[in-house]
């Protein structure tokens, strides 16, 4: 799936081996290399720095092979104690995302006189990195023996891949927020806070793109005969002629951010996709989004920038394609079929997951080129669709997914929200690009993280489970604050223990009694 991605980091992880020059240097470069032979094994693409870092001087040798090497990413390895100092200067000066692991004791016998004492020089590790302001990749357990550092390195190279996109990403939106949505406001600051470049313009500057586009007619007829190509799959192909218009506009985004992506190495966008654009294109521009998110290059509508950079990291983390939805509405009961497994998660934790048909048709089990029904109310009286035709729509593929944003609140602070769950292999009855999501423990989070600190109404969807690798990749770039699901014997902050312990039966005496 990762091939049709052109908007997305290629990883080369560095290995840098530490020692203290008081233990052994041999130790490490024993290790090291059992180290390397596992990276291998595992498929991580890989360098390991010839130096092996005693001091400061080592240090700065190591950087230099590491920058010439290509490497974006670093693995800290402690084949011992390791040097405080020395180690964490490196990871301060490294320009990309670092992770520390430390040699666990291989047995009985390297406890005589070999003994790394690894785990001990982790911590003051930590210590030294506190006091340098440095955050790094630190996994759930560290200390590991070279197999199993080999796995969680793999888990980093997907952590890293998120940061490095994000710190190279420039973000376009055209068009101010809809004032019906101004819960999709993106304050600008946390944007540089994170490293993204943004690009602001006008809805008029896309409307020149699309005008000049016009004369690209060889491109248009290319790009029409792939659309052809990908609607054909799903069966008929309803608006011939509206194919051309479509194929202009999405060469004019395409050619957009080709001559305006300036230093930065990837691109999404946020687009005011209505009210005036059906007006002034002649169409939705709901395919076209689904057509550049599908090769990697986010269109979020509706100017929801966070959703657009929410979206890219669900690219990055997966290396497959992603949606944004909205949290859009409540499954009655006789939309399931009976006996129906919900992954997990009780009746009142499912939620439909619409958009008007913005989704890439690889990520739909079935699919028709339509109309979009509401704004065809709206400024088409209802009548035969013309300038609302362009959506997408069908159901989403069921199977693991993951529902994600990082946004700004009003005060400028970043948080985000991580929720798993599964999409449903069951009909939603109704239009749009859409599917029922089952997430264990949703209606208790719904109510205390997506309510309770207000998030907007929009979330990036992955067609995988991403939670691990997005709530890593979300620290490492300095937030804290992350939203998940909790079971109900966790209470989220401030929620009424009273009511809670009631619901579950944890005793009808008040919160003493549970």
């Amino acid at each position: 799936m990762a091939s049709n991605l052109i908007n997305v980091p290629e990883v080369k992880l560095g290995v840098l081996g530490v020692s203290r020059d008081c233990f052994p240097i041999g130790l490490t470069k024993k290790r090291l290399a059992v180290l390397h032979d596992r990276l291998e094994k595992t498929g991580v693409s890989h360098h390991v720095c010839p130096v092996v870092v005693e001091n400061d001087r080592d240090g700065l040798e190591a950087l230099k092979d590491l920058e010439s090497a290509g490497a974006n990413a670093l693995l800290v390895y402690l084949g011992n104690f390791g040097p405080e100092g020395p180690a964490t200067m490196v990871m301060e000066k490294f320009a990309g995302p670092v992770m520390a692991a430390a040699a666990a004791e291989e047995d009985g016998k390297v406890l005589v006189s070999d003994r790394g004492d690894a785990l001990c020089g982790l911590l003051n590790n930590s210590y030294n990195q506190k006091l340098r302001g440095l955050r790094s990749y630190i996994p759930q357990y560290p200390v590991a023996l070279p197999e199993r550092i080999a796995e969680m390195a793999a888990d980093f190279v997907d952590i890293a891949r998120v940061v490095i996109g994000v710190r190279d990403l420039k973000l376009f939106s055209f068009g101010p927020r809809p004032y019906d949505f101004l819960a999709c406001n993106a304050p600008l600051k946390p944007f540089y806070d994170l490293g993204v470049e943004v690009m602001e313009n006008s809805e008029l500057d896309l409307l020149l793109r699309y005008r000049d586009a016009a004369g690209e007619t060889k491109r248009i007829e290319s790009v029409v005969e792939d659309m052809k190509r990908e609607l054909g799959k799903c069966g008929s192909i309803p608006y011939p002629d509206l194919l051309p218009k479509l194929a202009q506009f999405e060469i004019a985004l395409e050619k957009f951010r080709e001559d305006n992506l300036g230093a930065r190495k990837y691109a999404a966008f946020a687009d005011k996709c209505w009210p005036s654009f059906e007006t002034a294109f002649g169409f939705v521009p709901c395919y076209v989004n689904s057509r550049l998110t599908g090769r990697g290059i986010p269109v979020a509508c509706e100017v929801d920038m966070y959703g657009a950079l929410s979206e890219f990291m669900i690219i990055c983390a997966t290396r497959k394609p992603a949606t944004l939805l909205d949290i859009n509405n409540s499954v009655p009961d006789d939309v399931l079929p009976p006996g129906v497994s919900l992954r997990g998660a009780e009746k009142h934790d499912l939620f439909m997951g619409f958009h008007c048909g913005n989704t890439c048709v690889e990520c739909l089990d079935g699919c028709e080129m339509k109309y979009q029904l509401i704004m065809n109310r709206g400024l088409e009286n209802g009548g035969t669709p013309d300038i609302t035709r362009g959506t997408i729509e069908g159901r989403l593929k069921p199977g693991p997914t993951t529902f994600f944003r990082l946004q700004a609140n009003p005060a400028g602070n970043l948080s985000s929200y991580i929720a798993e769950g599964d999409i449903l292999d069951v009909d939603p009855r109704t239009f749009g690009g859409t599917g029922i999501f089952a997430i264990p423990g949703f209606a208790r989070f719904y109510r205390h993280v997506l309510v309770g600190k207000g998030y907007p109404h929009h979330g990036a969807v992955a067609f995988d489970k991403a939670g691990k690798i997005l709530f890593e990749a979300v620290r490492l770039l300095g937030v804290d604050d992350i939203g998940v699901p909790l079971p109900e014997s966790i209470p989220y902050p401030g929620e009424n223990l009273f009511e809670l312990f009631r619901r579950s039966g944890r005793g009808e005496g008040g919160i003493a009694g549970g």
